[in-house]
């Protein structure tokens, strides 16, 4: 239970919104965290600035020359990398790399690919399978690779 605001601080905090802070992207936010069931905001925050980092690494190795054997070589294993994270579904060109979002980087997430493998049929269920210890692994906010699991790969 909050208490009442005094009248000063009610007048401070006027014209104060803590819901839709308009230099955040916080409505996107909340719907992806709430989506993925995500509880800590720096998870998020984390797979935001790599997803962002992703992009921009991309850039860099497209304004490069196309005939250079530094950008062909920067450009395979770039790709081969997010490939195999699963956060592309194929290995075909740079332009794949802007399609890499915060979100890519959930659906990448232990409970997440349980609902995916219809190991439990919601993300709650796959997060009280985790937490009760049903699923044996370490750190599962983490992102998982497809070397850690059966997975059909797509060609």
């Amino acid at each position: 239970m909050v208490r009442k605001l005094k009248f000063h601080e009610t007048k401070l905090l006027k014209k104060v919104d803590f819901i839709n802070w308009e230099v955040d992207n916080n409505l996107h936010e909340l719907k992806v965290l709430r989506r993925y069931r995500i509880e800590k905001r720096e998870d998020y925050t984390r797979y935001n600035k790599l997803s962002r980092n992703v992009r921009e690494l991309a850039g860099k190795i497209k304004d490069l020359n196309e005939k250079d054997s530094f950008r062909v070589t920067c450009t395979q294993q770039l790709l081969e990398k997010l490939y195999a994270l699963g956060l592309i579904p194929t290995k075909q060109s740079l332009a794949l790399t802007e399609k890499v979002t915060a979100s890519s980087f959930c659906r990448r997430r232990l409970p997440s690919i349980m609902v995916k493998l219809r190991m439990a049929q919601n993300l709650k269920t796959a997060i009280t399978f985790i937490e009760q210890g049903r699923i044996l692994t370490l750190v599962w906010r983490l992102s998982l690779r497809f070397s850690l699991f059966e997975w059909p790969r797509r060609t």
